[in-house]
Formats: structure tokens, sequence, C-alpha cells
């Protein structure tokens, strides 16, 4: 009786496991939709970019910058002004996939200081690849090197974080390259 217990405990907890598994898989999936016409090609699925040039990120889910700010860590729709001339599309993006990634922000800014100033990557935009067939508008638009600060013009707006679109999110992108699993 007791082996028919435990051998009935050992196959409901591996089909447990098995559902759980599953359901993490779920979770994970593909973003590649959600992820800017700026951010770096090669990835299905991305939590944020780590953008050591700035030493901030993009929260690709929720279409979020965050940024030390006033000794706290912010979420914001837009880049604040001082980053007026960053330029979303040809600065270097690291994909981090760990949550909360500010918590460990001076590991991160430490090991990915190497790539301040990088603008070899290839982004979401300039690819032809058609996992990002959703990007494309039709024919080459062309880059237009906006990086979304539309300062004294008060018919533009303010800094929108690079693009055209005013959500942080850009026209097009890609990356390319290096990331953090």
């Amino acid at each position: 009786m007791k082996k028919i217990i435990l051998s009935a405990a050992i196959l409901l907890s591996c089909f447990t496991a098995k559902m759980a598994s599953a359901q993490v898989s779920i979770g994970l999936g593909i973003n590649i939709g959600s992820q800017p016409d700026w951010g770096p090609v090669g990835y299905d699925y991305v939590n944020y970019y780590y953008m050591p040039d700035i030493d901030a990120y993009y929260d690709v889910p929720a279409h979020n910058y965050v940024y030390f700010e006033n000794n706290v860590w912010v979420h914001r729709r837009y880049l604040p002004v001082r980053y007026r001339n960053y330029n979303v599309y040809n600065g270097y993006k690291v994909v981090i996939n760990d949550r909360n990634p500010w918590i460990r922000n001076t590991y991160y800014r430490d090991h990915y200081y190497g790539y301040r100033g990088r603008h070899d990557q290839v982004i979401i935009r300039n690819s032809r690849d058609v996992r990002y067939a959703n990007h494309w508008r039709g024919g080459d638009r062309g880059w237009r090197g906006d990086n979304g600060w539309h300062g004294g013009n008060p018919n533009r707006g303010g800094w929108h974080g690079g693009g055209e679109h005013g959500h942080g999110g850009g026209e097009h992108g890609h990356g390319g390259g290096h990331g953090h699993h």
C-alpha cells in the first residue's frame, strides 16, 4: 500500500512539475511585435533593454523607460530632457530578461560599460527578417535620425524619447547582438 501511495505521489509531482513548466513557457512566449523598431534584432522575447550610454532601461512590455531621478528609479513614458541628445536608434542596447534589473544596476553599468558609444548594432527597423514583418510599412522609409527632442517648437511637443510616435518606441529599430538572459 505504501508503494502505491508513494508511486502516486511521485507521479502527481511529476505531472504538477510538467504543468508548471508549461505555464512558464507560455508566460515567456514571444513579444517581437511589442519590441520597438529601434530595438536589437535576434530576440523572440525581451523584458528590458539596458542603454549603457545613458545608464537607463526600457521596459518593453510596459513601453516605459526606467531611469534614476531624484534618488529613485522612475518609470516614465518618455526620457527626461537631460537625454535629449541620446538617439535610441543608434545607441547600443543590451537585452536583459531579469526582473527589475535596476536593482542590480551597478552590475549592469560596470559589466556593459564597454558598450558605451558603440553604434554598430543592427536594429529591427533595418532588418528584413520575416519575424519583424509587422514592423515594415512598405518600401524604404529611410532613417531620419530623429531622437525625439523637439525643443523650442511648440507645435511638436517636448522630449518623446526617440521616435515619431511620441511613446518612446520610435518608428523602427534593430539591435542585435549582445544580451543577458
